[in-house]
């Protein structure tokens, strides 16, 4: 009788266990990379909000980079240096620092978003 309980709490423990994803491309992927008409506040910003302002903010500016906001962001676009980054582009700084390479939809949206002019939009 404890030998089954026990082997059920186990069952019940394991199907607990899951793993869990940070993003809604993990969980929901598409299969299609949507680099029309990107925005700004739409997809770049959420983008940097999650793999860059913990470093890149108003606050820390690690490396004097401060990604908070278009006017921030404006400046790294145009210097080609925010693209060349997460590109891991030859002679810039890889980023995100220390983390896997941001996932090709998400460099792709960046890049459209430089190649439109960088609007804030």
């Amino acid at each position: 009788m404890i030998k089954k309980l026990y082997f059920a709490l186990i069952a019940v423990g394991i199907s607990f266990s899951s793993c869990f994803y940070d993003s809604e491309e993990d969980l929901y992927p598409s299969g299609e990379c949507n680099t029309l008409n990107v925005s700004f506040a739409n997809d770049v910003q959420p983008i940097l909000i999650v793999n860059c302002l913990s470093c890149h903010n108003a606050i820390l500016s690690e490396g004097t980079v401060n990604l908070d906001g278009h006017a921030f962001v404006l400046k790294y676009a145009n210097s080609g240096q925010l693209v060349g980054s997460i590109t891991h582009s030859s002679g810039y700084q890889n980023m995100p620092q220390s983390a896997p390479k941001l996932e090709p939809c998400k460099i792709a949206k960046i890049e459209s978003w430089v190649q439109a002019g960088s609007p804030n939009n």
